[in-house]
């Protein structure tokens, strides 16, 4: 289980966009400093418009953190008062993906393999079941009233009939050989399920509920890379299509039928969807215009009087996930947070933090001369900030922004692991794995003089594998660390990861290898001033690599005598200094490489897990732990 650090509420400081805060830096011995919250605030992962039991218009919304779906916030729609609910099971670093209010005013959802519902009437947790593994992505009601449930990764169903209080878990019933995406769910009139699959290949499925047994309605010709749709109409036939909109069905009894695309389709309205979930219709005919949790405030129109009322309201968070951690040219520490995507500086000589909404996720973030740059998902985006200028908020395609898009390269590239700022100054390469349901990532080369990209498929380099880490080696060449993991949802295809060496001017590969087998992936690469490139494979297996005769020296398993180390999509595992030390960022401590004898040498236990890197400025070496960000005095650097 991750650590969390407790942080009091009423510490907590609210950045609204683009303004500054102070907080305390907190001493934690042993040379470590505890310097807050990157993004103090939580993430909407649905947020439904309703009524609760005095008959006053109410808000509810699902809350998320690095903690996971830790709370339901119940929000007084005419004087802003509320209240969260912590949710009755552990969230486990889970979180809502869909949910449901019922049309009996019950508000579902179902993360970490737990089935909940909510009522807002009595303002409690009214029931909970654990379940199959694991997350809901689609839920919907039949004409029952029974409530349905499908979960990723394995399409596991599950129903609770609220009436009669029984629940019954149908285990798994559909197999692929990677993660499903269920994203739609519908019931006809008759009783029968149907569910979307994505996204290595799309496909729906027909559920009979009295025999528990499940049919593909798509055949394997018509099956494409993405994802199925299913919508129940009020005539109680269910309509699908494959994912491409060629391809229909009329979805009835469990029998399938292809049809044209439908001219219409009147939906059965079901408030239902995705964690996007935002329903703004109160049974009072008051409409939720806004509902902002990074504000705190929420907007609340009278479409009989024409009034909108502006309310305040407050709830706890323990903040956003930290994605990355890089030194700025300005002398801060900057990165993006995850859920909300926000972007963050923290000024260690002024103890000062600024939070700003930014152009999604950063993954990625790394220094080059006087610009800081970010890859970024989704999309596999590529931003360039000035930090010297004026912030001008991101927009595709729009000159004079700052940070300045500078283009995307999906289903290429769509959550960067990787974003090396090659020492000539002038080359980017952003590299990660591709878009929902593909296998094999590229690299992107950009020319920042030219301003001008090369994308090299993975079809060109390893074929069916994505690229994980990267370091620039002499004469013109990049050693690139690979990884077999597919986008996500995608089908793993390649049995182990390699060692590459690229040619900078030919965009080929010259050399690559399994050099350890079996490793899935090699998770950060250091090239240190005695030539030598150190690497780390599957987060335990430290190795020190001759780029010259492409041969591995000395190699050493991480989990004997110290722990695996940090990881996230752009890791940072390894720190270095303005003087040429190299060091380690594990789990549980950081260390140094001696580069006379290339071991590990141990400097200090952290008082906290180590979940990311990272970056050196001014003595310390920068980390960060869920949405926390933390230092380390190194000895005699500063």
């Amino acid at each position: 289980m991750r650590l969390i650090f407790f942080v009091c509420a009423t510490a907590v400081l609210v950045w609204l966009t683009g303004l500054n805060a102070r907080a305390a830096v907190e001493d934690l011995g042993n040379g470590f400093l505890h310097h807050g919250v990157a993004t103090p605030i939580s993430n909407h992962r649905g947020t439904v418009a309703t009524v609760d039991g005095d008959g006053r218009d109410v808000v509810l919304v699902w809350l998320f953190d690095c903690r996971g779906g830790y709370a339901l916030l119940c929000i007084d729609a005419e004087t802003g008062a509320s209240k969260e609910y912590p949710v009755p099971f552990p969230p486990g670093g889970d979180c809502p993906y869909a949910s449901i209010l019922s049309s009996a005013n019950k508000f579902y959802t179902h993360f970490n393999s737990y089935f909940t519902e909510f009522d807002p009437v009595t303002r409690t947790f009214t029931f909970q079941h654990a379940t199959t593994p694991q997350m809901t992505m689609g839920m919907t009601e039949d004409d029952q009233g029974v409530i349905w449930s499908v979960t990723y990764p394995n399409s596991g169903v599950v129903s609770y009939d609220p009436k009669t209080k029984t629940f019954k878990d149908y285990g798994l019933v559909h197999s692929e050989n990677w993660p499903q995406y269920q994203r739609s769910v519908a019931a006809d009139d008759s009783g029968w399920l149907y569910f979307s699959v994505g996204n290595t290949a799309s496909q729906i499925v027909a559920f009979d509920p009295k025999t528990a047994t499940a049919k593909d309605i798509i055949a394997k010709e018509f099956r494409i890379t993405g994802t199925s749709t299913v919508v129940r109409d009020k005539n109680g036939k269910v309509y699908g299509q494959n994912g491409n909109d060629k391809v229909w069905y009329e979805l009835y009894k469990g029998e399938s039928k292809e049809i044209p695309k439908p001219e219409k389709i009147d939906a059965k309205p079901i408030i239902t969807s995705h964690q996007g979930l935002f329903h703004t219709a109160f049974p009072s005919g008051k409409i939720l215009k806004t509902c902002d949790l990074t504000t705190r405030t929420m907007s609340v129109e009278n479409p009989k009087t024409g009034e909108t009322k502006d309310l305040h309201f407050e709830y706890t968070s323990e903040g956003a996930d930290i994605m990355g951690i890089a030194a700025a040219p300005d002398g801060t520490l900057c990165g993006g947070t995850s859920f909300p995507m926000r972007f963050f500086s923290y000024n260690p000589v002024t103890d000062a933090w600024v939070n700003r909404d930014c152009y999604s996720q950063w993954n990625t973030v790394v220094r080059q001369g006087d610009r800081f740059f970010a890859g970024g998902y989704p999309e596999g985006f590529l931003l360039e900030w000035d930090p010297a200028a004026p912030w001008v908020p991101t927009e595709k395609a729009k000159p004079g922004c700052n940070p300045l898009f500078l283009g995307c390269w999906t289903p290429d590239i769509y959550r960067p692991h990787e974003l090396l700022a090659h020492p000539d100054g002038n080359t980017l390469i952003l590299a990660g794995t591709p878009g929902y349901g593909y296998t094999g990532g590229g690299l992107l080369f950009w020319d920042r003089a030219q301003k001008t990209s090369v994308l090299v498929k993975h079809t060109e380099l390893l074929p069916e594998q994505s690229t994980l880490s990267l370091v620039a080696l002499p004469n013109g060449r990049i050693l690139g660390g690979s990884t077999t993991e597919a986008g996500t949802g995608g089908e793993k295809k390649a049995k182990e990861a390699e060692l590459y060496i690229l040619d900078l001017a030919t965009k080929k590969i010259e050399w690559h290898a399994p050099v350890f087998p079996g490793v899935q992936g090699y998770t950060d690469l250091c090239i240190a001033s005695n030539g030598l490139v150190y690497g780390v494979a599957d987060c335990k297996r430290f190795f020190v690599f001759e780029p010259g005769e492409r041969k591995v020296l000395q190699e050493v398993d991480l989990t004997q005598n110290f722990s695996s180390t940090a990881n996230q999509q752009g890791p940072r595992v390894f720190v270095q200094s303005p003087k040429g030390a190299v060091y380690m960022l594990f789990t549980k401590g950081i260390a140094q490489v001696d580069l006379k004898t290339n071991t590990i040498q141990w400097l200090a236990d952290s008082p906290v897990h180590i979940a990311l890197g990272g970056d050196y400025l001014n003595g310390r070496i920068y980390f960060g732990n869920l949405s926390h960000l933390y230092s380390y005095t190194v000895p005699g650097e500063k």
